[in-house]
């Protein structure tokens, strides 16, 4: 039976490059963001890319500040799907008004950063969970993975930026403890610097210290997931914080180019993850 997915944030970046892999893997991909969908925008051509790789895209219109509308989409998902979902990626977030501003310490910028930045950076994250595992504990098969950072272990962007990914790292390792022996997965991925639409269009070569020659591409971060997805021993990384590049590694998965996108793991500090 063909496995269903839904990828949050799915209109470009990490969370279309994701819902790529999954459809090139002949999943049925559920892909959401705030825009519009039946108008040909970004979502639309997302769900249609999924389905010419193989799978099957749908594109819903939700906003993830609103917890009836995520209430909305995984009712949804289970009617359609006869109470099916194998996977959550939750991948959505927003970035605060004037992002450029992240260069400015924390007293300098408006409280609402934190709106965004946990109100949807983290807490839409756990709403979309609280949904997503009654589907999955009732057929005692599923995963969840968060879409975390580099950012849990050092300064990266602002306080509010860390702390969202720091609290999705500890989200992840707390809730396999509530998960054990259900036959649910939950995991955090930190993908490395990533070389999507805009870095392309801004013709950059370097980010925040770091070469774009060798950064991962939105959909690397994809086949990592599938990977992870189709290992029968997935359970025994529950409640663990990943690195892309490295689990790359482990799997032999590799980017879209051939090419094998390094580990910034030295740049943060080394050691253990969470």
């Amino acid at each position: 039976m063909t496995r269903v997915a839904l990828v949050t944030g799915a209109s470009r970046s990490v969370g279309k490059g994701i819902a790529l892999a999954l459809g090139t893997d002949g999943w049925t991909v559920y892909v959401t963001g705030r825009g519009p969908v039946g108008a040909d925008g970004p979502l639309d051509v997302t769900a249609a890319a999924v389905t010419e790789r193989g799978g099957r895209g749908i594109a819903v219109q939700c906003d993830h500040r609103d917890d009836n509308q995520i209430a909305a989409l995984f009712a949804r998902i289970a009617g359609e799907q006869d109470g099916r979902l194998d996977l959550l990626v939750n991948n959505v977030w927003a970035a605060p008004k004037g992002f450029a501003g992240f260069s400015d310490p924390f007293w300098r910028r408006p409280l609402s950063d934190w709106d965004s930045l946990i109100g949807v950076g983290l807490r839409a994250h756990y709403v979309a969970a609280v949904h997503a595992a009654p589907l999955m504990v009732e057929r005692r098969s599923g995963a969840i993975v968060n879409i975390s950072s580099f950012g849990t272990r050092g300064y990266l962007h602002s306080v509010l930026y860390g702390m969202s990914k720091a609290g999705l790292d500890k989200m992840t390792a707390d809730m396999a403890v509530d998960l054990r022996d259900t036959g649910v997965s939950v995991l955090s991925l930190w993908p490395g610097l990533v070389k999507n639409e805009a870095m392309v269009a801004w013709g950059v070569e370097e980010f925040q210290g770091f070469s774009l020659a060798n950064a991962e591409t939105p959909e690397f971060i994809g086949r990592v997931i599938v990977a992870l997805l189709n290992d029968p021993d997935l359970e025994a990384r529950s409640g663990h914080t990943l690195i892309t590049a490295e689990t790359a590694l482990d799997y032999g998965v590799t980017d879209i180019e051939g090419n094998q996108p390094d580990s910034h793991r030295r740049f943060f500090g080394g050691g253990p993850l969470f």
